[in-house]
């Protein structure tokens, strides 16, 4: 991972004057990591498609705004929150959030550290992507299973047969029509109610 992309809200400000505050991308760079900093929607959302990760410098009140908008933007990276004095401080009444953060980074961090942070990251990010596929495949088919039993229930009344009976009526219609079984089910369900009404 050596393109990354830091997205920062407010201006880092210093504890004092002569101090020059630890940024996210003084310390990538530090480490041989090419950063790109934006404080602005329409280049982050072009730089999340070229970065390998984006990392949220910023309190966590606005890392759940920024997580909904790069996900609008299908912005396929790792997120990580940079957990540093100023950001830390600014998210004391946040401390749960909704978003689906992959990993954390701290300005105490060294380079094998910063490594491997990403690479987990990185995974996190895989499996969380994959668990979302999963869970929209299975509200799906949890859909499709609500309109065929409400089309066998329609069936079962109108024709006076048994669900299983039912069930065998659907299927073969769907084959003789060249549909999936949820179509021809939504479609007896959709006329049975105007029907009805």
């Amino acid at each position: 991972m050596r393109s990354l992309l830091v997205i920062r809200v407010e201006p880092t400000i210093a504890a004092s004057s002569d101090a020059i505050p630890l940024t996210p991308e003084r310390l990538l760079g530090a480490n041989g990591y090419h950063v790109q900093v934006t404080d602005s929607e329409t280049e982050a959302l072009k730089m999340a498609a070229e970065a390998e990760a984006s990392i949220l410098h910023l309190s966590l009140a606005d890392v759940e705004y920024w997580v909904r908008c790069l996900g609008k933007g299908r912005a396929n990276t790792p997120l990580l929150w940079w957990c540093a004095p100023d950001t830390a401080s600014s998210s004391v009444e946040s401390c749960e959030v909704e978003a689906s953060l992959d990993g954390i980074l701290t300005p105490s961090m060294i380079g094998p550290e910063i490594h491997w942070t990403l690479h987990f990251a990185s995974k996190r990010y895989m499996e969380r992507k994959q668990w979302e596929q999963e869970r929209k495949q299975l509200q799906s088919r949890l859909e499709d299973r609500k309109w065929i039993d409400m089309a066998k229930a329609i069936l079962c009344d109108l024709k006076q047969i048994s669900e299983s009976e039912a069930y065998d009526l659907l299927r073969k219609r769907a084959m003789d029509e060249r549909k999936r079984m949820v179509d021809v089910a939504t479609a007896i369900v959709k006329a049975h109610q105007l029907l009805q009404s």
